[in-house]
């Protein structure tokens, strides 16, 4: 049952496709918004229709940035580390970053191979990995530890054979701050299989 306008219950059904926010939390945030018309409502509005405008695909790694080649592309540092990290999704990008790994670069793949959901090679960026393959001396596959994952990982691993670079992937197993208690046995196994001298 609407309960304002017909432009509320549009903006409250926008918000509740955005991940995290279901019907009442994009309820409670549009009251928010309205009371706070001036403050944030024309703000936040200005803010996206610049972003619509400016917001771009970099045409070299996948990343989101605003211009094309991104900044992390056209920064002439992050050439001398020579690694290339390989990344599913954009997130995952941001993710290392806020991690400060250092000055590397990244490869967006835009996703895992799934045939469940129609996913193959042809729909990730993997022809344009090869392709910038030669100008690392080493790529680090850091997709995640899903099935779909080590399948795109060894799919790739088998594309960049014989390129003559190397191809590692992230280790596995026992989180910082994890007790062994409270993990599976799987990261277990991973991590007595992935162990390192001391």
């Amino acid at each position: 049952m609407a309960t304002g306008g017909l432009e509320i219950e549009q903006l409250i059904m926008l918000l509740a496709r955005l991940p995290g926010l279901g019907p009442r939390s994009a309820r409670r945030a549009v009251l928010h918004l309205i009371k706070k018309k001036e403050g944030l409502m024309i703000p936040l509005s200005a803010a996206l229709d610049r972003a619509v405008a400016a917001v771009t695909v970099c045409e070299v790694c996948g990343n989101v940035d605003t211009r094309s080649p991104c900044g992390i592309c056209a920064d002439p540092r992050r050439n001398e580390s020579g690694l290339l990290i390989v990344v599913e999704d954009v997130a995952d990008l941001w993710a290392l970053e806020r991690a400060g790994v250092g000055a590397v670069k990244y490869h967006v793949l835009g996703g895992v191979l799934s045939p469940l959901d129609g996913v193959g090679p042809d729909d990730l960026a993997i022809d344009s990995l090869v392709h910038r393959a030669g100008e690392f001396s080493e790529i680090v596959l850091a997709v995640n530890a899903t099935v779909e994952g080590q399948t795109t990982a060894h799919y790739i691993t088998d594309r960049l054979q014989g390129l003559g670079v190397r191809v590692t992937r992230l280790a596995h197993g026992v989180p910082v701050g994890g007790e062994l208690d409270y993990l599976d046995e799987g990261t277990l196994s991973q991590a007595l299989k992935a162990r390192t001298a001391i």
